[in-house]
């Protein structure tokens, strides 16, 4: 018989068995993903071969993907993409993880209950019109580029350079000033923020909220006014509720039980 690992997505609270039949598990949509429940927690899992599972987008969207159907029901902690508990018994493996972090996983279920993640980019929708704005506001930028269309380009190379080093600096002092004025609004409704890498030169902001169920609807209308009074300029991406991956990431080293 082959070894069948368990692979992990989520820790909560259960006492009772729970299967979630309509949630396709990572590697095989057609295994069963479940809890295995312990003193009051859970860790939601389905069977896995004992394997590496490789970042790429299919398996990390199966993955997610059950989080998300987890919890529509359970406030959650979600573990780390790629966790499978690989010993010959890996119930007892998951259940030594419940019983040895117990106290530390009871504490960040009730500090996410009631919690739920919002994600938000926003994007220049055109950075043509972006630039003509940051010539109109800098007549010194506006003065030096009209001087350098009269000259030949050879001639003129160092002084090209140091128009290309200026624009870049006001680029991103307005990129600054817009996260800024885009996420102030948005933070002063949210419990807590995590302003995460900006990976495109397009990008302005990737932040991540964690919001209260019960402001949830004002926070929707809050980014709704900002795309309403920006979107001629702006483009935002607006995502959740998802679980609570900038917030907890849960990891596991089987070595340490």
């Amino acid at each position: 018989m082959t070894p069948v690992g368990k692979y992990l997505y989520a820790i909560i609270r259960s006492r009772g068995e729970h299967t979630f039949d309509d949630a396709p598990a990572v590697g095989d949509p057609h295994t069963t993903v479940h809890t295995l429940s312990w003193d009051g927690l859970a860790a939601v899992v389905s069977d896995s071969p004992l394997t590496e599972y490789p970042s790429n987008r299919s398996y990390m969207l199966a993955h997610q993907r059950v989080q998300e159907r987890v919890l529509r029901e359970f406030t959650l902690l979600p573990v780390r993409f790629g966790t499978v508990a690989k010993g010959t018994a890996p119930e007892k493996d998951i259940q030594k993880l419940l019983d040895k972090r117990k106290g530390e996983f009871e504490g960040l279920l009730t500090e996410m209950e009631g919690q739920v993640e919002l994600g938000l980019k926003a994007l220049w929708r055109d950075e043509k019109l972006l630039f003509d704005e940051i010539l109109a506001e800098n007549p010194r930028l506006r003065k030096l580029r009209d001087a350098l269309a009269a000259k030949p380009a050879q001639a003129s190379h160092s002084d090209r350079s140091r128009l290309g080093e200026m624009i870049k600096e006001a680029l991103e002092l307005k990129k600054d000033g817009e996260a800024a004025s885009i996420i102030t609004p948005l933070r002063r409704l949210a419990r807590s923020c995590v302003e995460n890498p900006v990976i495109l030169d397009r990008m302005i902001a990737n932040v991540a909220f964690l919001v209260d169920k019960a402001e949830e609807v004002e926070f929707d209308q809050a980014v709704a006014t900002l795309d309403e009074e920006r979107g001629e300029r702006i483009t935002f991406r607006y995502v959740g509720p998802v679980a609570p991956y900038n917030f907890v990431n849960i990891v596991v080293n089987w070595q340490e039980l």
